[in-house]
């Protein structure tokens, strides 16, 4: 007698639309969704300007511009420069009998090779940002769209460790380049991402110079080709997808010229993007077969909107976010469904999420994904509250402490999106320390079993119900939720 197939139960419909694609239920979120969850999520992309931080809104009156916040950082470098000469030169000068006979003071201790020191400028800045996005967070409703400014932030990633420059910038970078064109075009968000001062910094477009240029034959100075490997490999078309090392070298020669101003202004305003025509390459150039006219600026922006509609860059993209919504492994014909979305209506990145929205395979695929570092923490501060008073400082150390430390990924390819990135046992042994710490903090809890139903509701699984039930304390109940697989799994 053969043995009955068992068939894959389908998850919660509820839990998909919140662990899936949103970022957690907050206590009486589930009733939102009046049976709808697809609806519910489109709902939010419907919203006018909804992943956008502005300025004007009192709630985020301590931002800045990238420019202004660039320009305080290049103060707050030049002031600790003019201070290490004037303690070098007090050290060199002759010492009189008096100091002779007093003990060395000991010389502040200098910053590692290649980190620079930080200064309260940027410190103040990087937390008012930080603050800024845990903020939207907890505001959102599913929590969607946010988790879509997540994955293009990581996409398009920089990072914080790589100078004070780009601490004081990271997040007027994704409120600047990322957060505007989230549900725009692909197209338009390469092009901002690859003007940003912040990135041309930290993949060293500052420091390229065209060989044939006017300053490479002064200054002897030639390519870096970083920003072009990483926009190829990275950004657009992906590792295998055809291009070849000369494409990279041609990409890095057009590119040239493009960099962020200098303190001393002699480009343009400090902090901004400018173009540098005396560093860039002249010439036409060849980039994937196709032949860009000399153009100045204009020859690296035509080639960055061709790239952006290659078919390898919707492969790439599709692939990608496929993986990070459906499953580390991701069905090959959902992939391909999510290309033809992206090509048919021009990288149009609001078409793309409800494609996801309504694909079969999003609402039938387990839950078997590991909620990053950053949704957990969100996860968390939605369904029991805001953190202390300290915020957002215990957020950002909690992060780090999971290994995703925000906006400072370990390279230019962002944070793993795997479940094997985040389900280590050390990684879950310091996700119970911080359930716990969150539970010990809530003053005022309710009955932890009243929470389970208000936050994962019948999708809870009968050990999880009973282990929250036995629970010998209202704060025991509620960090055994925090570290519910139902809530850990998205």
């Amino acid at each position: 007698m053969a043995v009955p197939t068992k068939v894959p139960v389908p998850p919660d419909p509820t839990l998909v639309a919140f662990n899936r694609f949103g970022l957690g239920a907050r206590p009486g979120d589930r009733e939102m969704l009046a049976g709808d969850p697809r609806g519910y999520l489109k709902a939010e992309l419907r919203q006018a300007d909804i992943a956008m931080i502005s300025l004007d809104d009192p709630a985020y009156a301590g931002l800045l511009g990238s420019t202004p916040a660039i320009q305080a950082s290049m103060a707050a470098n030049f002031q600790r420069k003019l201070e290490r000469e004037r303690m070098a030169a007090a050290a060199a000068q002759p010492a009189t009998a008096s100091a002779q006979a007093m003990p060395a003071q000991p010389m502040p201790a200098p910053a590692p090779p290649g980190k620079a020191a930080v200064s309260p400028v940027e410190a103040t800045l990087f937390r008012s940002e930080a603050q800024a996005r845990f903020d939207k967070a907890l505001r959102a409703k599913a929590g969607f769209v946010e988790r879509l400014v997540c994955f293009w932030s990581n996409h398009f990633c920089v990072s914080v460790a790589k100078d004070t420059i780009v601490r004081a910038s990271a997040g007027a970078f994704e409120r600047e380049a990322i957060r505007p064109f989230v549900l725009g075009r692909f197209a338009d968000m390469l092009l901002a991402v690859e003007h940003h001062p912040a990135m041309l910094f930290y993949l060293d477009n500052q420091q390229s110079v065209g060989p044939d240029s006017r300053a490479g034959k002064n200054r002897k100075r030639g390519l870096n080709e970083n920003l072009a490997r990483e926009i190829l490999e990275l950004h657009t078309l992906g590792v295998g997808s055809g291009y070849t090392q000369a494409d990279v070298t041609s990409f890095a020669r057009i590119l040239t010229g493009w960099m962020m101003a200098g303190r001393e202004g002699r480009l343009g305003e400090p902090g901004n993007f400018v173009f540098n025509a005396n560093a860039h390459e002249p010439g036409d150039a060849v980039l994937l077969g196709k032949t860009y006219p000399a153009g100045g600026m204009g020859q690296a922006e035509a080639a960055l909107n061709d790239i952006a509609r290659h078919p390898a860059t919707a492969q790439h993209i599709a692939t990608k976010l496929a993986r990070h919504f459906i499953s580390d492994t991701p069905p090959p014909a959902a992939i391909t469904r999510l290309a033809k979305v992206f090509t048919k209506t021009d990288g149009n990145l609001r078409a793309l999420a409800g494609a996801l929205v309504d694909m079969p395979e999003a609402w039938s695929t387990p839950l078997t994904k590991m909620r990053s570092p950053f949704d957990y923490i969100a996860a968390i501060r939605r369904a029991a509250g805001p953190g202390p008073q300290n915020e957002p400082n215990q957020s950002l150390g909690w992060l780090g402490a999971l290994g995703e430390p925000l906006w400072q990924p370990p390279g230019p390819n962002g944070f793993s999106d795997g479940a094997d990135g985040w389900a280590s046992a050390e990684g879950m042994k310091i996700r119970l320390d911080i359930a716990w710490q969150a539970a010990r903090q809530i003053k005022d809890i309710g009955n932890p079993n009243d929470m389970l139903d208000a936050l994962i509701g019948p999708a809870a699984s009968p050990e999880t119900r009973q282990a929250i039930a036995r629970a010998e304390s209202k704060q025991q109940g509620l960090a055994l939720l925090l570290m519910a697989p139902e809530f850990q799994r998205r």
